[in-house]
């Protein structure tokens, strides 16, 4: 099926709150024709990267079978990829004052503006009314803490896909048996305030020799079969990467977000709340300390599914498996069409 896409910006200064202009730029990707049954995703990226991580055919063993937006608005999706604020091409703010609340306010009021056009056909032009889509929400890395988030507290989403993130314990490997070590900040200070829960213990890593560089990272970002220059365009100088950015990385993180993310349980309250069904994927180097324990977040969600991708690491897309990884997200929103269906039959029985 042909696809095509068209590229968004939307004002969200109002619902940012940050008292300055706020957009958020959006891809949507959309195929030709519309099944009876459209399926409408919202993906979000992982921190030094933007939406051009999902839009984009990315290098590696698994190049040539098109961007992941493609891949399934071919099978009948319609795919917006989100930059969040102060990424990519969003509007660039203090990356201190980019916590969870202006980022994720302004990524559910882009959103909701883009189904309120799919649903009155004023999107693209001869799509036609999409009004009752199957909503599904994906994020990686970072991504997927801020799909946590916004489900949490405004449940958007039919289902959830939170793919290479953990609201338990998210902490990157950098080998077999090592990981990187990073900063605690308390969801309650911001960066500036200097509160390091594990400050000894960073102290101590600094003492031995640490902390790493982003470079050190690589073994856990790319599997081993993504040739070396594919990891070198993708990780030297990460996330600036000189200045010479490709056309799925960004220059610029919300940081406050992205290190409130690292620390422990740092999105757990909004990951309790989440009543819809779940779906927890990641390669088979991630960094998830305990994979199998990941349905303890989900205390209230309907159902908690769990898929390790073999020859993958963190950064999915690059990997020779990407197609198995995104088969494996189609298959689940099959599902959770049956749970929202089911839900719907069982409220006008009552």
């Amino acid at each position: 099926m042909a696809v095509r896409s068209i590229d968004l910006r939307v004002n969200v200064t109002e619902a940012a709150g940050l008292g300055e202009a706020a957009q958020v730029a959006l891809t949507v990707t959309v195929p030709d024709g519309l099944p009876d049954d459209p399926v409408v995703c919202f993906a979000k990226p992982g921190a030094g990267y933007s939406r051009g991580y999902f839009t984009e055919d990315l290098p590696g063993p698994g190049h040539g079978c098109g961007s992941q937006a493609e891949w399934h608005a071919a099978r009948g999706w319609i795919f917006v990829s989100v930059d969040h604020l102060g990424v990519g091409a969003s509007s660039q703010h203090d990356p201190v004052r980019l916590s969870f609340t202006p980022v994720v306010a302004a990524s559910q009021a882009a959103e909701a503006d883009v189904r309120r056009k799919l649903a009155a056909g004023a999107l693209v032009e001869g799509l036609g009314p999409v009004a009752d889509p199957l909503s599904v929400g994906i994020g990686q890395s970072m991504g997927g803490a801020l799909t946590v988030v916004q489900q949490g507290r405004h449940h958007p989403y039919d289902g959830v896909g939170v793919l290479g993130y953990s609201p338990l314990r998210t902490h990157p490997p950098i080998g077999p048996g090592h990981r990187v070590p990073l900063p605690w900040i308390p969801r309650d200070t911001h960066l500036d305030e200097g509160v390091v829960t594990n400050a000894a213990a960073l102290a101590e890593a600094v003492g031995a020799g640490g902390p790493v560089g982003a470079g050190d990272m690589t073994w856990g970002f790319h599997y081993d079969d993504v040739g070396p220059d594919v990891v070198r365009r993708d990780m030297e100088d990460y996330p600036a990467r000189k200045g010479d950015l490709p056309p799925w990385g960004s220059a610029t993180i919300p940081a406050t977000v992205a290190l409130w993310c690292a620390s422990p349980g740092a999105t757990l309250t909004e990951a309790a709340a989440i009543r819809s069904p779940v779906l927890v994927a990641l390669g088979e180097r991630d960094v998830l300390v305990d994979p199998r324990g990941e349905p303890r977040a989900y205390e209230s969600a309907d159902s908690v599914d769990l898929f390790v991708c073999p020859r993958m690491a963190h950064m999915h897309n690059f990997a020779g498996t990407r197609q198995l990884f995104w088969s494996r997200i189609e298959t689940w929103a099959a599902w959770v069409r049956v749970v929202r269906d089911a839900g719907r039959a069982a409220s006008s029985e009552a």
